[in-house]
């Protein structure tokens, strides 16, 4: 049995997520576009109710929450949770963990039959093996792992519990 090496706990990864959503509501301060969170199904989601909660606080603009679910392995079909205009809206796209890029990539695909006002990314944890032309606006913590490595988050339905690294 492999061992879980903890890299994060549930009260750090609430201070990251807190501090995210304060980095998020600075950069978008002053600007009047409403703002739409796309949580990666299952963790990203969680941790973009997370960032919404801690952000709502600090915005004028209306917030709204999706998802979009996908089969990482094979993303022929990417589902939103709701359909929703883009066109000049703020976009989040939020994960809980970036490796090569390829599930931002990938989720951003709905979004290009729209014209966003701004698209950003934001990773509760980045491991900078970057295979593709993404990297996260705003990164809660960067990690330098393996290929081996695997970094899991580990979330109940509402709440981020801790991460580690098998």
């Amino acid at each position: 049995m492999v061992e879980k090496r903890y890299i994060l706990s549930k009260e750090v990864a609430e201070q990251k997520l807190h501090r995210l959503a304060l980095e998020v509501a600075e950069h978008l301060s002053g600007d009047e576009a409403p703002l739409i969170l796309i949580g990666i199904r299952n963790s990203g989601t969680v941790v973009a109710e997370k960032i919404g909660a801690y952000l709502q606080p600090f915005i004028s603009t209306p917030l709204e929450i999706i998802s979009v679910s996908f089969d990482k392995h094979l993303p022929k079909e990417i589902v939103l949770s709701k359909e929703i205009d883009f066109t000049d809206k703020n976009v989040l796209l939020i994960d809980d963990v970036s490796n090569s890029g390829k599930t931002l990539l990938y989720a951003l695909k709905p979004l290009l039959n729209f014209y966003p006002h701004r698209i950003q990314t934001i990773v509760l944890i980045e491991r900078m093996h970057k295979l593709f032309p993404i990297k996260p606006d705003y990164v809660g913590l960067s990690v330098a792992t393996t290929m081996d490595d695997h970094i899991h988050v580990e979330v109940t339905e509402s709440e981020v519990t801790g991460a580690y690294i098998e």
